[in-house]
């Protein structure tokens, strides 16, 4: 049977009013919980895509895996080399229509004079009143089509979706992507633990649960934070939030231990046991005899600041172990 590693915060030390005060322990059961170890991965609670809203080719690139992002911040930049030919085309069709206008306006002056005069009819001024305003409206629908094009030119620059950190750059300067492609995933809005469990586990998990997490810098806690239903070839996916994660690697594996269930267990300070001949031994107080009785120790933790030793076997609980003087 693999051993356990039972929490800190999680372990109960009850010392009935029997217990003696002096070099004396009533050896009780104690509840504590049972804990699994599995790995978690470190992910980007948002993973967005800066995708290319315009198709051509990206002559500069300045994102890089790893760096911090703010959003709106521009990491590339696409040209599309048709834009320029078509504001040209625009421009060309602009000042066609605008000696049109000129024109036309020049006809329904001399218009408005002849039929001032009487030699020309309302009839035939309303025509001429007529081609400058479609000419005009013309004029007014280049334009606008000259500002799409426009617009399409400043959507070359690819921005960064949300606030984080540069995940991936699957594009390299020089290349040519089309609209929509991904130029570089961003992951922000904090990151977090995602574990996989054996579904077996499932009914003894539950949201809000504590954790413990072992990182290189020593033990932190978190909690269980959310419960996927779908499970999974098999496995439970769960979220575990830890306080100031160290995300400097996403999709690092990282030792996570969840809660299974609670047990009763026997613990004991660590100096009241002896080791002589390969064997451990404790004093047991019993009918105002010292007896030395052999047990089997199991899992040590620190309880209040104690060492505390978990009895596999040798007490049954009620006994009163006594400290060996010799």
């Amino acid at each position: 049977m693999k051993s356990i590693i039972l929490p800190l915060a999680l372990l109960a030390l009850v010392l009935p009013q029997g217990a003696k005060a002096e070099g004396g322990f009533v050896a009780t059961p104690t509840e504590v919980t049972d804990w699994k170890a599995v790995y978690g991965r470190v992910e980007a609670k948002d993973s967005i895509p800066a995708r290319a809203r315009l198709g051509g080719t990206l002559v500069e690139l300045s994102a890089t895996e790893g760096d911090l992002v703010q959003a709106g911040t521009p990491l590339g930049t696409i040209v599309d080399e048709k834009i320029a030919f078509q504001l040209g085309a625009v421009d060309a069709q602009l000042e066609s229509l605008g000696a049109q206008l000129t024109n036309a306006q020049a006809e329904l002056a001399r218009g408005e004079t002849l039929l001032s005069r009487g030699v020309s009819t309302a009839q035939q001024l309303d025509s001429l009143r007529t081609a400058v305003n479609v000419i005009e409206g013309q004029i007014a629908a280049q334009q606008a089509q000259r500002k799409v094009i426009e617009q399409q030119a400043t959507e070359g620059a690819v921005l960064a979706p949300i606030s984080g950190r540069v995940l991936s750059v699957p594009v390299a300067k020089g290349a040519v992507v089309m609209a929509g492609e991904t130029v570089a995933t961003i992951g922000g809005g904090g990151f977090f633990l995602r574990v996989s469990v054996p579904e077996r586990h499932a009914h003894t998990m539950a949201e809000g649960d504590a954790i413990t997490i072992e990182t290189a810098t020593g033990t932190a806690e978190g909690h269980l934070a959310k419960i996927y239903p779908q499970i999974e070839n098999g496995r439970v996916i769960a979220d575990v939030e830890v306080a100031d994660l160290d995300a400097s690697y996403v999709d690092a594996r990282v030792l996570v231990r969840l809660p299974m269930g609670t047990r009763e267990a026997i613990l004991l300070p660590a100096d009241l046991i002896k080791t002589h001949s390969g064997l451990d031994f404790v004093m047991v107080e019993q009918d105002g005899a010292m007896l030395e009785r052999v047990i089997v120790p199991g899992t040590r933790t620190q309880v209040d600041g104690v060492e505390m030793v978990e009895i596999v076997t040798g007490l049954s609980g009620g006994e009163t172990v006594v400290r060996d003087e010799q």
